[in-house]
């Protein structure tokens, strides 16, 4: 069967079969991305919680780093990321040779990217100077980011590839490569960080070496299995690899910017976050980037989630199907907002025990910061629905190629809401960490208000105006 006939097999419209089939099929579709994007952030995850065992400061200081480099990460993410829904697009709509256009041009935006991108990072000193960030935390953020700039590189690819595979529903091997990740992460982090099997003792800066190589490592072996595979090495996707696409590299950057512009408004809220916990204290920040990780773990979930929904809905609107549209995008927001629930839950009911993975409580040291991050989660667990409906809703959008005015409702959003009330709430009324959290819970409402909305509103705003009923994609 060819793409454009799979994605235009039949289904039993309205029926309640219809929808469990879809449910079905995003499921089938997502748990392996879920799994495999929960394993990228277990990468960071396992880097924080060992700088955690060097000493709160490291902590502090690798942390800010790493919201710092984040912050332009994901807007590289975010401008790749496109690669997915036109791949999906293609696929709906029987276009092979589109496809291999599109996946050479996504590896040329990466490069482009990271030329731009790993410049900006490098010149981490006197921004955090600026910014007016003490001096040894300065000292270990600029030993991190020399060498974490360079992962925009393979990280970025791995994007890419993972788009292209994602949008073929060949997602396991996405998740085994990560699982290898994060265990080659965690030894050569034992090995670099803490001096251990006779190797040097470099702390933050080898952490820095284990992201770099793991990242590498990751890139190459899904490269690997896309010009070998007997399903993919048909696309030959660096054959010729030097010749140009103009119109689909601008059509990445055209729908892949606003993706990027929206993640960057949300990550730079909550690194802009991070700078001011950084004025309170260390131990404001240590706890701010604990509850933050934790929260960022769940959010791996909805996040996951919805690059399968881009996929789905994307099919469905190369396939011509309003109503595959409906299903896949909906079908999400059910999924994605009950395991938000879950989590809110359990941020709820076990605080310290989260908080506990990084920080020792036997340690009196500790004991501040530890309190505080079981609070900061408190408030976390409010904007754990609100986070999870706006990742779904600008997913569904993404799939519709409708990007550019989801990112302006963000932008909005996080820094015209999210970020004032931070700032009012954190310092002028005095509730410090708990009030700057609470800003960043208004700023998430807020975008997941407007983009649900947007996407419950698709055809009044002419977004599948061209579209008929049709039949959802299998």
């Amino acid at each position: 069967m060819t793409d454009a006939n799979l994605a235009r097999n039949g289904e039993r419209s309205g029926s309640y079969q219809a929808w469990a089939d879809e449910a079905r099929r995003l499921f089938t579709l997502g748990w392996p991305i879920i799994l495999a994007q929960l394993s990228q952030n277990a990468l960071f995850l396992t880097d924080v919680i060992m700088m955690g065992w060097l000493s709160p400061t490291h902590l502090a200081g690798g942390s800010l780093a790493t919201a710092f480099y984040n912050a332009f990460l994901l807007f590289g993410i975010g401008t790749v990321t496109a690669v997915a829904p036109l791949v999906a697009q293609a696929r709906g709509s029987g276009d092979i040779k589109a496809i291999r256009r599109i996946v050479r041009q996504g590896l040329w935006a990466t490069l482009i990217i990271s030329a731009i991108l790993i410049p900006v990072v490098l010149q981490v000193r006197p921004i955090f100077g600026l910014l007016g960030q003490e001096p040894q935390i300065i000292d270990f953020a600029d030993s991190f980011l020399s060498v974490v700039a360079f992962v925009f590189l393979p990280g970025l690819g791995i994007i890419v590839l993972r788009s292209f595979l994602a949008a073929h529903g060949s997602t396991r091997i996405v998740l085994l490569i990560s699982v290898a990740g994060i265990a080659l992460n965690a030894l050569s982090n034992m090995a670099l960080m803490f001096g251990n099997w006779g190797f040097p003792r470099l702390e933050l800066r080898g952490a820095a070496i284990s992201t770099l190589a793991v990242n590498v490592f990751m890139f190459l072996a899904m490269l690997t299995y896309v010009l070998t595979h007997r399903r993919f090495k048909r696309y030959h996707i660096l054959a010729r690899f030097w010749k140009s696409d103009w119109s689909h590299l601008r059509q990445i950057f055209t729908i892949g910017t606003p993706i990027g512009l929206t993640l960057l408004a949300e990550v730079g809220l909550f690194t802009a976050a991070a700078f001011l916990m950084g004025r309170l204290g260390d131990n404001e920040l240590a706890a701010h980037a604990i509850a933050l990780q934790i929260s960022s773990l769940t959010f791996m979930v909805p996040l996951g989630l919805g690059q399968a929904t881009t996929v789905r809905v994307g099919l469905a609107y190369g396939a011509r199907s309003a109503e595959g549209v409906r299903k896949a995008g909906w079908t999400a927001f059910a999924l994605g907002i009950g395991f938000m629930c879950i989590s809110c839950t359990a941020f709820v009911l076990f605080p310290h025990q989260l908080v506990g993975l990084f920080l020792d409580a036997s340690k009196p040291l500790n004991a501040e910061a530890i309190s505080l991050a079981a609070t900061y989660l408190g408030v976390a667990a409010l904007f754990q629905l609100v986070d999870g409906a706006q990742a779904i809703g600008a997913s569904s959008l993404r799939g519709l190629s409708d990007t550019r005015i989801p990112a302006m409702m963000a932008i909005l959003g996080y820094w015209a809401v999210g970020f004032p009330i931070a700032y009012v709430l954190g310092f002028v009324v005095g509730l410090r960490g708990v009030g700057v959290w609470l800003g960043l819970a208004a700023g998430l409402a807020v975008v997941a208000v407007v983009l649900t909305t947007r996407f419950a509103m698709r055809e009044r705003l002419g977004l599948i105006k061209t579209l008929t009923g049709g039949t959802a994609p299998a």
